[in-house]
């Protein structure tokens, strides 16, 4: 009853709402909200909040603005930069430096050759992407001398720096990304001028190439955030001009570059399985992995996935079903004996058995084809760019295609549990952050989103159903209003309102809540619906992430036991300060290895993989020679 706390003139809906929120099981809950809200969340549960009731006639003075929603962030087409040509001008105009010399700048033998070659770039058409050329002119320009060549031939350095742009695929780049012409050796006294011309032209173009694979290796091929409004991430600024210092100064050529890339376990992992799939050859059965068949239709993938069926029968399987098997096995229809056989076998693979074949059992009987597995290596190889090289421990990981989240520390997974994303149209984002505060027996501050597209429909015709349903409404200013007191009427997208549910076991987080304050409005946090961590496919959310066992992830956030946790609990409303540096990863992989290092593979529910690939074709479209 102190959860509550509603007014004497709502009394007997309070007693209501207390008793089954502190006094009945889960399901007089839940008909609590079937009760208020006309019914369907049983069956067809949508996420935090109840689905709208039926839509009324609108009434004939209802404002223009009654049908405004608050839409989800979207997906735009990725455009790279456009490369540009590099102005040399400033560089072959000047007998001397162009601009003050770097203090730490020692020139070398080869200095006055440097200054000779100059003169070899004024119809040199060389392109690079913009910050590439500006740190180039600014570098060479404080640093007239060669970092690639000594005396008339490309050095150790060059060597070192050609292989490892050639080894680019290895990390699931593109070699021709990087790709520079070596000049062939030549002793001719006859050809001094044209070798010259031709060594400078080397030193740049290796210098372009090079800045662009540090580039590639630390911040990935395309900028994330120019992709959809999902995706978040800070810069990782690059310090071009001080790759170039560091690389002039340097024989571990090779050591430095490699060092761009990300230094954590999870990205070697996938370059090993990336040059395991390059190695090998395409699956014997390739199925369809967007197969969804239910009993009763056709598809012609039906005989595939039956063959690979009967090919992996054991003895016990084989007698309940073989002769099934046996005489069906080049159907192409669905038929309604087959149905036991599909879900004794989905049941076997720790799937829910209902019988509908769809991209999970296919991807679980039939494996993904080598052209989808290396599509999603590559991607997640991109993806992980865009993170901290290191990773951080402890961490909490959040892989939202695997609908999954793991509390790792000291290279262990201490706690992985089952966990509910964003649906389709809530999405999840992908981005990083740290986690601040557990919430015990939280308050629900309803999301805009939410009051705007789900509840405004009801309060209009039903303005004061937010006080019988255990909500509170506030003003700008943190004042407290009965929601009946509120023209709903008059507001469109913009509603100068809070709205957030109380504290009890209908609330729609549950018994406790993980915050890591991002601009998403996204956390961790239990839920009364639990049933949903019984599907396989657990988009289901406005966006937060859901927990199975929550108690168990504020415990390791919080460095303490579940009973600690249980004990909490008992004593209603409050928080506690995470204290120590825990970053949290909301993050989307489709492969992603697990703590043995064997890399696994998920649905890609977003889509989003294939919204890479488009960025990815863009930028090579960009980087082309022909383009």
């Amino acid at each position: 009853m102190k959860f509550l706390g509603k007014k004497a003139t709502v009394m007997p809906l309070v007693a209501i709402t207390a008793t089954l929120a502190f006094g009945m099981p889960q399901a007089g809950a839940q008909g609590f909200f079937d009760m208020l809200f006309g019914g369907g969340i049983r069956h067809e549960p949508k996420g935090e909040f109840p689905p709208p009731p039926p839509k009324h006639k609108p009434k004939p003075n209802a404002p223009a603005g009654g049908g405004v929603r608050i839409s989800s962030p979207s997906y735009y087409t990725y455009k790279a930069d456009k490369l540009v040509r590099v102005d040399f001008s400033t560089l072959a105009t000047a007998p001397q430096p162009a601009a003050p010399q770097d203090a730490a700048f020692v020139p070398s033998a080869t200095g006055a050759a440097f200054h000779e070659a100059i003169a070899g770039l004024a119809d040199y058409e060389l392109y690079a992407e913009p910050d590439i050329a500006k740190a180039l002119i600014a570098y060479y320009s404080a640093n007239p001398d060669f970092i690639w060549v000594t005396g008339t031939t490309p050095n150790n350095r060059a060597q070192d720096a050609v292989r490892v742009l050639g080894e680019a695929a290895s990390y699931g780049l593109t070699p021709a990304d990087y790709t520079v012409d070596v000049p062939a050796a030549s002793s001719s006294s006859a050809d001094d001028e044209v070798k010259l011309k031709e060594l400078v032209r080397f030193e740049m173009a290796l210098s372009a190439r090079v800045l662009r694979y540090a580039h590639d290796a630390q911040n990935g091929r395309v900028e994330p955030n120019r992709m959809t409004g999902y995706y978040d991430f800070p810069a990782k600024p690059l310090d071009m001009m001080g790759v170039l210092k560091t690389l002039a100064h340097t024989q571990e050529v090779r050591t430095y570059l490699e060092s761009r890339h990300p230094q954590n376990a999870e990205y070697q992992a996938l370059r090993v399985e990336l040059e395991a799939l390059q190695a090998s050859a395409e699956n014997e059965i390739v199925v369809d992995p967007k197969l969804l068949l239910k009993p009763g239709e056709t598809s012609p993938e039906l005989p595939k996935l039956l063959s690979l069926i009967a090919r992996n029968l054991d003895d016990e399987m084989g007698g309940t079903y073989g002769e099934v098997l046996s005489r069906l096995a080049t159907s192409e229809v669905y038929v309604p004996e087959l149905v036991p056989l599909i879900k004794a076998v989905q049941q076997k693979e720790g799937m829910k058995g209902d019988g509908v074949i769809g991209p999970r059992t296919v991807a679980t009987l039939a494996g993904t084809s080598k052209a989808d597995r290396l599509l999603k290596v590559e991607v997640a190889l991109e993806e992980l760019r865009w993170l901290p090289s290191d990773l951080g421990s402890p961490r909490v990981f959040i892989n939202q295609p695997a609908f999954t989240a793991s509390y790792i520390d000291d290279g262990q997974e201490k706690l992985k549990t089952r966990a509910v994303v964003g649906r389709v149209t809530n999405q999840t984002a992908f981005f990083y952050d740290q986690i601040k505060q557990v919430d015990f027996h939280p308050y629900w501050g309803v999301p805009q989103s939410i009051i705007v597209n789900e509840m405004l429909p009801r309060l209009r015709g039903d303005p004061g159903y937010l006080d019988r349903a255990g909500y509170e409404v506030t003003d700008s200013r943190g004042k407290r209003i009965p929601s009946s007191a509120v023209n709903w009427g008059a507001y469109g997208a913009n509603i100068p309102y809070n709205v957030r549910q109380q504290p009890s076991e209908a609330n729609a987080l549950g018994e406790l809540k993980i915050l890591f304050p991002n601009k998403h409005a996204i956390y961790m946090h239990d839920t009364p619906q639990k049933s949903f961590f019984k599907q396989d496919m657990r988009a289901l959310s406005h966006g937060c992430v859901r927990l199975q066992d929550p108690r168990g992830m504020a415990a390791a956030v919080l460095g303490t036991s579940v009973d600690y946790i249980a004990e909490k609990l008992k004593h209603g409303h409050s928080t506690e300060d995470v204290t120590r540096t825990i970053p949290v990863y909301v993050a989307y992989f489709t492969a992603w290895p697990d703590m043995s290092g064997k890399v696994e593979y998920f649905s890609d529910v977003y889509d989003r993989d294939s919204r890479l690939k488009q960025a990815l074709d863009a930028t090579e479209a960009v980087r082309s020679p022909s383009s």
